[in-house]
């Protein structure tokens, strides 16, 4: 079994204004580096990389089994409880929120948090029994942001958009950080918010929201969409393209976008993060249907869904146990040119 305990020098930690799980010992790490607090997480590997198999499960600084998708806050300076009932956030932090690292930049494995699984590790999609990779779509290299997922949201496939019109698709709302660093799966880093793009997929509204680590050393000068366009003139029509043509290489037609493809701004996207928030928070409450998604967690407060230390260390032990990680297929780095 393979322990990753990832420093706070190498970005794994997420940033909180509030309380962190261990006090003491997180105060004590990062006093010479920060006068903020950190919480820093662990990540457990199960099973082999390359593999259907392969799990990455998390873990607090203290070895307490978590859920990515449920117990890690989603507001920065939420983390006292995990309470449904959120605090309200100071106005100049409200755009701040904890992203859980899927997929590095530049790496193509279609990496994600498991929402039907216990304890919901991240795991490699699958289609048909085999493991997904996205395309190399000319000019891009696998994914051009690193990638992943806000905790505590869900987008409800029984909730219709009142400006999509389309319904949501099950998973935790997506992020494209655009920071400089490339991040390492598993990481919780801290975000600022920038703005959003509203895919559909297959008939399903998929937000993008667009964010930046509030670590890079442009973060500062960062602070709404525009700011990207200016600073990073082509990487949001990038963006679009890269949404818009990730799934033809298997087959399937254009992504389409609600908005004529126009990224809407930071208000709109603190919005739409809170509003999936919500939906999750119903879902956790019993409020609202589940189907296959796995709430089971370690610490939402009222949560009918809580579990055990020992219920947890059962869903970890039985999971095969980690090893050498297999060849990345060929095919893999092929270029397609649409």
């Amino acid at each position: 079994m393979l322990l990753l305990v990832r420093s706070s020098v190498r970005c794994s930690a997420a940033v909180f204004n509030a309380k962190p799980f261990c006090k003491n010992e997180v105060i004590s790490r990062v006093i010479s580096l920060s006068l903020r607090k950190m919480v820093h997480y662990q990540t457990e590997e199960r099973g082999r990389p390359n593999s259907t198999d392969y799990r990455i499960y998390f873990k607090t600084s203290e070895g307490k089994y978590i859920s990515p998708f449920h117990d890690i806050p989603l507001f920065a300076e939420n983390e006292k409880e995990n309470d449904i009932p959120t605090k309200k956030l100071k106005t100049d932090n409200q755009d701040v929120f904890n992203m859980v690292v899927e997929v590095p930049r530049w790496s193509n494995a279609k990496m994600e948090i498991a929402t039907k699984e216990a304890l919901n590790p991240i795991k490699q999609d699958e289609k048909k029994g085999k493991l997904r990779y996205v395309a190399n779509v000319f000019p891009h290299r696998g994914y051009i942001w690193n990638y992943g997922a806000l905790p505590q949201t869900w987008e409800d496939p029984n909730h219709t958009d009142k400006d999509t019109k389309c319904c949501g698709d099950n998973d935790p709302i997506d992020v494209c950080e655009i920071g400089s660093k490339v991040c390492s799966r598993g990481e919780v880093i801290q975000v600022k918010v920038l703005g959003v793009l509203a895919m559909i997929d297959e008939g399903e509204t998929d937000w993008k929201v667009i964010a930046i680590n509030t670590d890079d050393p442009d973060a500062q000068e960062f602070n709404s969409i525009a700011d990207v366009q200016k600073k990073k003139p082509g990487h949001l029509e990038a963006t679009v393209d890269w949404f818009k043509k990730y799934k033809v290489p298997d087959g399937k037609p254009e992504n389409q976008f609600a908005f004529n493809g126009q990224f809407k701004d930071k208000d709109f996207a603190v919005q739409v993060i809170r509003s999936t928030h919500d939906h999750w928070r119903a879902l956790m409450q019993k409020q609202a249907n589940a189907g296959e998604i796995n709430c089971q967690n370690a610490s939402v407060c009222d949560s009918p869904f809580k579990c055990s230390q020992e219920e947890a260390s059962v869903i970890i032990q039985a999971a095969p146990a980690s090893g050498e990680a297999l060849p990345v297929p060929a095919e893999v780095d092929k270029w397609h040119f649409l």
